[in-house]
């Protein structure tokens, strides 16, 4: 199954979270009350600043900012689950109208720098200055519609095989299907090409939304977006950067490890003409559109003699456990610790399916439309173990939001956008046998003789993900910084994941090609540094926990599911939303102020001694 539990967080105007501002509203169409911080800032230009103008100041744009947010949330809401060129449109247009008056207020904010405010106000505003500010109208109205149009391209891409036959067409979740379970060379790499050349279409649309993107950072004082994005973490971008290098380096062995033992299995269904012994691999042999995750492989590289398996998917289809009743068993172990149950108005809004009448995003995301309790979940859900670990995902967004629901608007999101990620993938990692069979999805507990199937199946998802987490940013860096010019995107793309993955492309390589493109994230914009960050901090905080429910034994069989004692850490984590510098709310749960990838390498220690025996036996 592939695995899609990397997923797009909707965020509301929070710098930390990374969506992005626009300045540049005329002034003579501003609004003459106190809450147009403009206005207020030229009347105030002849006099020096006191703190009782700028907390007004801040009040003031929180409460313009909130309300503006919601609304163009309610518009994205709508174009992506009823894709029309209207609904993309009104989406378009209600973006603009937020991100041009959140850029507004950061450059108007410029004014109470340096005065001696209370740490709060002096955190909030940091959080408002770390955005774009694009003050040229014309430029401001292109942006939104870039950044619309590309989603929407993206949403609605179908690969025809035969362009003039409409029944050969197939979506994304089609190709997905057959990357998962095809073991046919010819018929992968047909998916795979196919998929990558969507992403031509909206190539030049992408390097017009860098070109404004980057006018926009360097208004605000960054030398470019990519600066901006890595100043996101309480950090100067360059030690953010080298944070980064320095967590991959702690993971790398247990990577390679298990590159190399997947290295010899496929050798083994494959050939040696198609997998080499050494160099790259062929990327489209991975059983993932992106080799972002390798679980489909697993049947091709389970140990012989496990019979464990976290796969519950025949259990939900012969349980006729439908998708809501897949959303309540998530439900179920947030609840278990001692945290509320989900408001009525998520279960009445949210899209849980997909609907049959209508084009939507199917990308499964975490929606929080008023700040306060309409909270939903956008998900096309199947009977699935992957859709199952998925919504354990997605309700970790929405349990955080509920959870810092009474905090300022500034502070109402995660202490990083890593935090966000993390949250309900540190849920899923309690996704145990233990946890399955209380729910009735697994009859019997497997002994710790079958383990290192659990785990391999578990580092095939996990393990496998961390060089692809780390590298998308890495190519966007480039290409924000003008290292990746847009002849040279996928010349870089792949020099990446080459790299870092140990992959290479099946096919030469597109003229004007755009395979970064084809991830969702690429061309939504999002910031990637902070999935491959969840994936360090999700195993940092399941190592806690289980400290905190008083766990013993090893960190892969402990599930925190119905401690109340490690739901109350937990909580007290989330509901500091993004008040305080991430070390703080690390810190909070852990005790520990800087991430630390060794929790990787304890939850995998037993596989990555069973991988390094196999692969002196096998190459």
């Amino acid at each position: 199954m592939t695995m899609k539990i990397y997923m797009l967080r909707i965020n509301r105007i929070a710098p930390l979270l990374l969506t992005l501002a626009i300045a540049g509203l005329d002034p003579a169409t501003a609004s003459a009350s106190a809450s147009n911080p403009v206005k207020t800032l030229k009347q105030n230009q002849a006099a020096a600043p006191s703190i009782g103008e700028a907390e007004a100041f801040l009040r003031d744009a929180e409460q313009r900012l909130e309300k503006l947010n919601n609304a163009s949330n309610r518009a994205s809401w709508v174009n992506e689950t009823y894709i029309t060129d209207d609904t993309a449109a009104i989406a378009a247009q209600a973006g603009e109208q937020a991100l041009a008056a959140a850029g507004e207020i950061a450059l108007a904010s410029r004014r109470y720098n340096g005065l001696p405010l209370a740490a709060d106000s002096q955190r909030k505003l940091m959080l408002l200055q770390l955005r774009l500010s694009i003050s040229d109208a014309k430029d401001r109205t292109e942006y939104a519609r870039l950044a619309s149009a590309m989603s929407g391209e993206y949403g609605m891409a179908k690969y025809c095989r035969t362009p003039a036959d409409a029944n050969s067409c197939l979506d994304l979740g089609q190709l997905e299907a057959i990357m998962a379970t095809s073991r046919d060379p010819v018929v992968l790499k047909d998916a795979w090409v196919g998929w990558h050349q969507q992403s031509l279409k909206y190539k030049d649309s992408y390097a017009q939304f860098v070109a404004l993107s980057n006018k926009g950072a360097k208004e605000m004082g960054f030398a470019d977006t990519g600066s901006m994005w890595r100043a996101q973490y309480d950090m100067p971008p360059a030690a953010f950067a080298a944070e980064a290098e320095r967590l991959w380096l702690q993971v790398k062995p247990l990577y390679d490890s298990l590159h190399m033992y997947v290295r010899l299995k496929l050798r083994q269904t494959y050939g040696a003409d198609i997998v080499p012994k050494e160099g790259p691999i062929p990327a489209h042999l991975f059983g993932n559109m992106w080799s972002q995750s390798w679980e489909n492989l697993y049947p091709l590289v389970k140990p012989p003699g496990q019979q464990a398996s976290l796969d519950v998917g025949q259990v939900l289809k012969e349980k006729k456990i439908d998708a809501r009743a897949m959303v309540q068993l998530g439900e179920g172990f947030y609840t278990s610790l001692g945290m509320e149950k989900l408001p009525a108005s998520f279960w009445a809004k949210s899209m849980l399916t997909k609907p049959r009448d209508r084009e939507v995003v199917c990308h499964p995301s975490a929606w929080d439309l008023d700040n306060l309790n309409d909270v939903r979940i956008k998900m096309c859900i199947t009977p699935t173990t992957e859709d199952f670990l998925t919504i354990h995902h997605e309700l970790g967004h929405i349990y955080y939001d509920l959870a810092y629901r009474n905090q300022p608007f500034l502070f109402k999101g995660g202490a990083n956008g890593g935090f966000h990620e993390a949250i309900g993938d540190t849920v899923a990692l309690s996704v145990t046998p233990a946890y399955l069979n209380k729910l009735g999805l697994l009859n019997e507990l497997p002994d710790t003789s079958q383990d290192i199937g659990v785990l391999l199946y578990r580092a095939l998802d996990k393990v496998a993900f961390l060089p692809f987490g780390y590298l998308v940013d890495q190519w966007r860096w480039k290409v924000y910084a003008g290292e990746a010019k847009p002849q040279d995107y996928d010349k870089v793309w792949w020099e990446l994941r080459e790299k870092y993955q140990g992959i290479q492309r099946p096919a030469a390589l597109e003229v004007n090609g755009f395979d970064a493109g084809a991830k969702y994230h690429v061309p939504a914009n999002t910031d990637y540094a902070q999935y491959f960050i969840a994936h360090i901090l999700q195993f940092q905080l399941h190592r806690a926990l289980c400290r905190e429910a008083a766990y013993v034994g090893p960190l892969n069989r402990c599930s925190i599911f119905e401690s109340k004692q490690a739901g109350e850490k937990y909580q007290a984590m989330l509901a500091m939303g993004a008040s305080r510098p991430w070390h703080e709310a690390l810190k909070a749960v852990t005790g520990e102020e800087q991430m630390d990838a060794s929790a990787i390498l304890d939850y995998f220690a037993p596989l990555k001694v069973w991988l390094d025996g196999q692969n002196a036996v096998l190459e």
